[in-house]
């Protein structure tokens, strides 16, 4: 196992002895459970110090490729469960789920006059063609939040979040997110071996302050963040919260800010990106999911150039592009007042349905967060105590643990407020009674 090691570090720093060893347990030559040789024995083999050996192995148990067990020695680790699917669990098998995040398909864009029009399938002639439709492309650009270098599109917001972070982000780096954060993006950043720090958000966004002191303490490569309707919590950053952040990023400007706008056209705040400052190393993400329809697998990507054209490029070595007939859907969708007032009005149907959980739970004295988009973060005194609770009334939420980036002071869970049509008072009385702390029975009286 040394030689094997050994063989596979050309860069001798902590981070590129971690990187050598991260894709030998990632391909199966360091398989799960195998036991590593000790530091100083890798120390002694790869001529450097035990410190540097014992640095790299800090990164690998960080990102999960490696565990130690005290004086048994470090051992290969097995495959994460990830936060997704935890997040998931038992949601279908009760009657009401409110654990799924996503949109009511009752509000969507009826897509069957939009097929019809484009359904001759003659949009594309030749491999060679544009990854982008040019009228689709100009709607894009006509709807950016700033300016963009490069437009493309790609096969949903994840896939784009997905070769962003291959383009941007190498093991070992730090990256901060918000806290809390989407966890199919901290599953993301495991997988690339990242050093996730959390920065906490307040109503108006990331908390100034806070991503000031991690920017200077990590030096960190990227910023993601989830410009409006933030999954859970719904927070929308402000504008003047996005001018106050771009001045601070303006002294580090080694940070690439990745942008999720996942909600669309769904939000009610108005698109604020913080390329409207920092262009150069901005790239927005916006997807059509939530607002038009899941099936359509669409989101496109705009920003640099540099980092834009890597993402196009690398794709022609996969997928190469993203279905031109769907595009097509997608630009009428987009040019269509039916839709555009069909979507408004799913907006306006997502804000009502926030407004009456909110103000039934406030009739019981429980606040919760859910200022914008589908989703509703609820403070509960114990979450397994909640979700069990509210199992027993035939309620599935999203525990809160999957989305926390750093510890938060309280449990949550994520409710789907999205989803709930009507009997608000109903559901509000339930949710209260999971959110407060479990009543004990001690000597015969409560």
């Amino acid at each position: 196992m040394l030689a094997l090691i050994a063989g596979a570090v050309e860069d001798r720093t902590a981070r590129g002895i971690a990187a050598a060893v991260s894709r030998l347990v990632t391909a199966g030559s360091l398989p799960s459970g195998a036991r590593l040789p000790t530091v100083r024995d890798v120390a002694r083999e790869l001529g450097v110090s035990p410190t540097t050996v014992s640095e790299a192995w800090q990164s690998l148990t960080r990102a999960g490729a490696i565990q130690t067990r005290g004086r048994s020695g470090t051992f290969v680790g097995g495959l994460p469960r990830q936060r997704l699917r935890y997040a998931q669990l038992g949601g279908p098998s009760l009657g009401t789920d409110l654990s799924t995040g996503v949109p009511d398909h009752d509000l969507l864009p009826d897509l069957t006059d939009a097929l019809k029009r484009v359904g001759d399938g003659r949009l594309t002639t030749s491999y060679l063609d544009a990854p982008v439709l040019p009228a689709l492309e100009d709607v894009l650009r006509d709807r950016w939040p700033f300016p963009p270098e490069q437009v493309t599109v790609v096969d949903g917001a994840m896939d784009a979040l997905d070769r962003i972070t291959a383009a941007v982000v190498r093991f070992g780096d730090h990256v901060l997110v918000e806290n809390p954060a989407f966890p199919p993006v901290l599953d993301l950043l495991d997988t690339v071996g990242a050093t996730v720090v959390g920065v906490p958000l307040d109503g108006s966004g990331l908390q100034p302050a806070a991503l000031l002191a991690a920017l200077s303490e990590y030096r960190p490569t990227a910023l993601y963040l989830q410009p409006r309707a933030h999954n859970p919590t719904g927070v929308s950053m402000t504008a003047e919260r996005a001018a106050a952040l771009a001045r601070i990023l303006a002294d580090f400007p080694a940070v690439t800010v990745i942008e999720d706008d996942h909600a669309g056209d769904i939000a009610s705040a108005p698109p604020v990106s913080l390329g409207g400052y920092r262009p150069d190393r901005t790239v927005h993400v916006s997807s059509f999911s939530k607002s038009h329809g899941p099936d359509l697998r669409l989101a496109a990507v705009g920003g640099p150039a540099a980092l834009v054209s890597t993402v196009a490029d690398r794709r022609l070595l996969g997928p190469g592009w993203s279905s031109r007939i769907l595009q097509a859907v997608l630009l009428d969708l987009l040019t269509s007042a039916e839709t555009t007032a069909r979507v408004a009005g799913a907006r306006a149907e997502y804000a009502r349905r926030r407004d009456a959980l909110l103000a039934a739970l406030a009739a019981h004295r429980v606040t919760a967060t859910a200022p914008d988009g589908i989703n509703m973060f609820l403070p509960v005194a114990d979450q397994q105590f909640a979700m069990v609770t509210l199992a027993a009334h035939g309620i599935a939420v999203a525990p809160g643990t999957p989305f926390r980036a750093a510890p938060l002071p309280t449990d949550h869970v994520r409710i789907t407020v999205g989803l709930v049509r009507d009997g608000f008072d109903d559901l509000a009385a339930v949710l209260a009674g999971a959110a407060r702390p479990r009543t004990r029975v001690v000597g015969g009286s409560r």
